[in-house]
């Protein structure tokens, strides 16, 4: 017999495997987080061990212990829209995973290349995936509690009423200006009362400082330098990139929880 905390609980227990332990106390949860990683069924159970099961409200709690809990019950029942998942688009959907948005939409038509992973939130494993697929599996590696709904599509004015129609908050993520102002002008015209963020002026490797976050029509709040991207040399290199992907991922978190300067 040995006593550990499972689920925050201190246990005795006779078991002598993690999988033995959580078929006996919770069946139903196929995760397994033993001092803070992911173990295997078969890992042998030690005196002191911290094991969470599941992928239910005791894993979550755990893993947003140090968020304000105003904050999070707020964003846990909330459901954010991601047009594009470059650059900006898929370390968005990486913040707002880890900071417990409840369901994420997320939608592009591309697969990941070599050019994306040196800004993207990729990896080498996931050259030739559908952005859509690979953004989900990394998303339900760190934060399996979330809902993903994914859209392998090309938005258009047609389509996108359909897929983000539900959301609490949008964010346009895309590259090309036509694009961005497509979605813009859809969202303003289809979909008025949801709050949207989008990004623009990021390239190079100027001062950071320059980025910003600003509310610029009614529910479109616009983060970044001011500058068009068209207009400098094209370098999208992470640092700034995800400086901008940080300003509009905290700005859908304070749309969220109503905060305002």
């Amino acid at each position: 017999m040995m006593r550990v905390t499972v689920n925050g609980v201190l246990t005795d227990t006779d078991s002598k495997t993690i999988g033995e332990l959580g078929h006996r106390l919770y069946p139903d949860r196929g995760i397994a987080v033993a001092d803070g990683r992911q173990v295997p069924a078969d890992t042998i159970l030690e005196e002191g061990m911290t094991i969470y099961f599941g992928e239910g409200k005791d894993m979550r709690a755990a893993m947003l212990k140090r968020d304000d809990p105003d904050v999070e019950s707020h964003i846990s029942g909330a459901c954010v829209g991601i047009a594009g998942l470059g650059g900006l688009g898929s370390n968005i959907a990486a913040m707002l995973a880890r900071t417990g948005v409840g369901r994420l939409v997320i939608a592009d038509f591309d697969c990941v290349d070599l050019s994306n992973l040196n800004r993207q939130n990729y990896f080498v494993e996931d050259l030739g995936l559908a952005k859509t697929d690979a953004t989900e599996k990394i998303l339900k590696r760190m934060s399996p509690f979330t809902e993903i709904e994914k859209h392998t599509v090309r938005l258009t004015p047609e389509n996108i009423p359909g897929i983000f129609g539900m959301c609490d908050v949008v964010c346009e993520a895309f590259d090309a200006a036509d694009q961005k102002a497509m979605i813009v002008s859809t969202m303003m015209e289809r979909l008025p009362d949801i709050p949207l963020v989008s990004g623009s002026g990021m390239a190079g490797a100027g001062d950071a400082n320059s980025i910003t976050t600003k509310t610029v029509l009614g529910h479109v709040v616009l983060c970044g330098d001011g500058k068009e991207d068209g207009n400098i040399p094209p370098h999208l290199m992470a640092p700034r990139v995800n400086v901008c992907a940080g300003h509009m991922a905290n700005a859908v978190i304070r749309i969220l929880t109503d905060k305002k300067d």
